[in-house]
């Protein structure tokens, strides 16, 4: 731990660093490829939407010695639909049945009730119906169209528009992914799930917002100097953030893994898959993104600019007139911290006081 302490303080401080953004083509390729594996998923496979989108009813059995394959048999014999089941801690079963009408309710509890051994009245029965669920599901759709147009005018408000628009490819990097994985392992979709992706969308933009409040920081008059580019200082404002962005994201998977590993697969809770993958591959997905996408992203939108195109030839040109042996002293400064140490802001530094050398001297010749 206290070595990663003092990473963390060397790489604010600028005494060591590793070069995101002059690796962006690779990240980019990374996320490419994830993405395009999501979006086959999707379209193969499609989403299982639960019945809250698509209409349906759940029927909640009291305890009965029934197992949960056998009850899966019975409700899709009964129904003629598919059915999911899962064991309650009661004993008893919760049977899902999607895209029944609400009208053929009855006769399935009936079925249902002699196949289990059970009194029909003892089944609850909650229903969905097919207009509902759709308006539940273009609600859903409504509420992330207008979180994002938010996120967007916030962002450009605050920062700058390339900012906004890196974020805004960093959150639909984030939602590709998350649903992508949700339909290559086949869990339900549920207003859980909305909830868990809407958290972990906001997760993400936290990290990606500190990120780019120190990269603003750090260019208030970058074109006044000629020693660092854009990407040089964006590099540096990820380096310096990259142990806290670590350290808050592991924090933030740990009770999440609990809930999906332990609650939802060891202890059969199956409720908590709903909103526990979204939060877990959501999380994962957001600190990439912050880290590899959205900054670096913002250099490339902003090296096309002309004014950072005349800093980059200047600051490019000092640096061939340096020569190799400058560049390999430049190197060892680097490594070692003399000249480094300091946060790259590269605004007016306000000069020392002087000490008032002198002051409080009796004058005239000394005896």
């Amino acid at each position: 731990m206290s070595k990663l302490g003092n990473l963390g303080a060397r790489l604010h401080r600028g005494e060591v660093g590793y070069d995101f953004v002059g690796n962006r083509k690779i990240w980019y390729g990374v996320s490419i490829l994830i993405t395009i594996t999501a979006i086959l998923g999707l379209a193969v496979r499609g989403l299982n939407m639960g019945i809250e989108f698509q209409g349906g009813a759940v029927l909640t059995t009291p305890k009965t010695s029934v197992s949960v394959n056998q009850a899966e048999t019975y409700a899709q014999e009964a129904s003629g639909h598919p059915a999911v089941v899962q064991e309650l801690g009661t004993g008893g079963l919760r049977i899902q049945i999607a895209g029944i009408e609400t009208g053929k309710s009855d006769q399935i509890k009936q079925e249902l009730a002699k196949d289990l051994n059970i009194d029909a009245n003892k089944i609850n029965a909650d229903l969905v119906g097919p207009s509902w669920g759709e308006q539940i599901a273009n609600k859903a759709w409504e509420g992330l169209a207008i979180f994002m147009v938010l996120v967007v005018i916030y962002l450009a408000i605050a920062f700058e528009w390339r900012m906004a628009l890196a974020a805004l490819v960093a959150l639909i990097h984030d939602i590709t992914i998350t649903t992508g994985i949700y339909a290559l392992v086949g869990f339900e979709v549920t207003p859980g799930t909305v909830i868990g992706l809407l958290t972990i969308l906001g997760y993400s933009l936290y990290d990606t917002v500190v990120v780019f409040d120190s990269l603003k920081e750090q260019t208030k008059d970058i074109t006044r100097q000629s020693r660092w580019t854009y990407s040089d200082i964006a590099n540096r404002s990820i380096n310096g953030t990259l142990v806290r962005s670590i350290n808050t994201t592991v924090v933030a998977l740990l009770p999440v893994a609990g809930l999906l590993f332990i609650g939802g697969g060891f202890l059969g809770a199956g409720m908590l898959n709903d909103i526990s993958l979204s939060l877990f591959v959501g999380l994962a997905a957001g600190a990439y993104s912050s880290i590899f996408i959205a900054t670096p992203l913002v250099a490339d939108l902003k090296e096309r600019e002309p004014q950072m195109k005349a800093l980059r030839k200047r600051v490019l040109a000092k640096r061939a007139q340096a020569g190799p042996a400058g560049a390999q002293e430049t190197d060892l400064r680097d490594a070692d911290g003399a000249e480094d140490a300091a946060p790259a802001v590269v605004g007016p530094r306000n000069q020392p006081t002087s000490r008032g050398r002198g002051r409080g001297r009796p004058s005239g010749k000394r005896r």
